[in-house]
């Protein structure tokens, strides 16, 4: 169900609400008790950041974020807050956010943390039950555009973590492309799909080769976002991996759990369907692509195999040591592909190892660059903005020795040691533009509830790369 975040200036007794404010704030105006108001600055005093008043006809709540010096850390703290409101709110149908102090800042942060809190996914149960909590009303001060561009980032990152949530049963290639196509119509993006024929045509043996195991066709999706305003002529280009499930192939999982949730290996390609909804619904004035290679990767009797040799859309051969390698395939094959545009800069993300999920967790994602020094310094500014931070890992030339192959170019697994990196590595050997590489295994889909983020799905990815777009210069 979507969350609703619009604006509202007149508010009733009957109102849900919850009052931004400090200790100075005067609170005359909401109907409040006596008691309530002595009630209200005991907890004050006493450092409490979240005070409740249930006044049977509604619940009031005065919110009084603590401050902090750093200010991303501030704003992630007060989106935490509206992640704990959400708890308490999630069974009434409304709310009202009331700026008392005069922070619009907070309110937003607030409405954010409470409206991401508030995605639940029920489309394959047979009696869904949806959070109730349907409307957050912005009160004074907050300007419609401020808030329609809050409603559209939200309203991205339901969408990315829809995609990722959906069973392989109702996810597919296919299913992937039409998800694109049908968001891309929303609101203005040119959304081209390719076929299995099309591919086979341009050459792309390393998507071609990990669907080889499949009864479903590979597609690959290009989602064009270029407003006639647009301050860049060269475009940037986002790559999401589009493994819609993944066995490991011949290669299969050895360990247990391990295919449980192999539903979220397009995380990549969900993430930047979903960016790319955010920033063509909010009219950024930037040309934008997309490119979303997709297929599954099972084990047949066609499956391709550890030992083989495959032809790259580039020409690079690649020796393939494990078939549970093939991410960095697909992946490499748009790589290759975007040099057509000439990008300005392009961006790849992916669920690509457990070795950047081991390292550093869901806390964050992993990055590597080939020398966009700048880029990633605005990309991890962005990053601090949104909590989505940037782990970066040394990209030492040594490493490069570890891909090298005996009987092909380069082989597609680079040995025990810097995983994520090796893997980093392989991709790079198709870049011949500013290139970022993230690495999104760890915190694309998690078990147990992370604040605002929930359980399952996080659309991690989504704010972040919303955040450096808008802000890019």
């Amino acid at each position: 169900m979507k969350t609703i975040i619009k604006n509202k200036q007149a508010f009733s007794d009957k109102d849900n609400l919850i009052l931004l404010c400090n200790k100075k704030s005067d609170l005359s105006a909401f109907s409040i008790s006596k008691d309530e108001l002595n009630y209200i600055q005991k907890k004050q005093k006493e450092g409490k950041e979240i005070i409740t008043i249930n006044q049977y006809s509604r619940l009031v709540f005065v919110v009084n974020p603590k401050l902090d010096n750093e200010v991303n850390k501030h704003l992630e703290d007060v989106r935490l807050l509206g992640d704990k409101l959400q708890v308490n709110l999630k069974d009434e149908d409304s709310v009202m956010i009331i700026d008392v102090k005069g922070n619009q800042t907070e309110v937003l942060a607030i409405a954010e943390g409470m409206a991401l809190a508030n995605y639940t996914f029920t489309s394959r149960k047979t009696d869904p039950k949806p959070n109730k909590l349907r409307t957050l009303y912005l009160c004074k001060n907050t300007s419609e555009n401020d808030t329609e561009e809050l409603q559209n980032l939200v309203d991205a990152v339901y969408l990315t973590r829809d995609l990722i949530n959906e069973p392989f049963s109702h996810m597919t290639a296919k299913d992937l492309a039409e998800a694109a196509v049908n968001s891309g119509n929303k609101n203005g993006v040119n959304t081209t799909v390719f076929n299995k024929k099309k591919i086979e045509t341009l050459k792309m043996g390393g998507l071609l080769a990990v669907n080889k195991g499949s009864i479903d066709e590979p597609t690959f999706t290009i989602m064009e976002y270029k407003p006639k305003n647009a301050t860049n002529k060269q475009p940037i280009i986002l790559v999401g991996k589009g493994i819609v499930y993944d066995t490991g192939g011949l290669s299969l999982k050895p360990t247990a759990n391990s295919m449980d949730l192999m539903k979220t290996d397009m995380g990549g390609a969900g993430t930047v369907i979903g960016a790319m909804q955010a920033i063509s619904a909010n009219k950024l004035d930037k040309y934008v692509i997309a490119l979303v290679p997709a297929t599954d990767n099972r084990p047949s009797g066609n499956a391709y195999a550890p030992g083989d040799v495959i032809t790259m859309h580039d020409g690079t051969t690649v020796e393939v040591l494990n078939t549970d390698a093939e991410g960095r395939l697909v992946l490499a094959d748009a790589l290759s592909f975007a040099k057509k545009y000439n990008p300005e800069l392009v961006i790849d993300l992916a669920t690509l190892t457990g070795a950047a999920a081991a390292a550093i967790g869901h806390y964050g994602i992993v990055s590597m660059h080939d020398g966009s020094e700048n880029e990633h310094l605005e990309l991890k500014k962005a990053g601090d903005i949104t909590h989505e931070r940037l782990a970066e890992m040394p990209f030492w030339s040594d490493y490069d020795e570890l891909i090298k192959s005996d009987v092909a170019d380069i082989k597609n697994l680079g040995g025990p040691a810097g995983g994520a990196i090796t893997a980093g590595k392989f991709l790079a050997h198709f870049v011949d533009f500013p290139w970022i590489h993230l690495d999104i295994a760890g915190p694309t889909f998690i078990k147990a509830k992370y604040g605002y983020r929930g359980k399952g799905a996080t659309g991690m990815g989504v704010r972040l790369l919303y955040q450096f777009i808008k802000n890019k210069t």
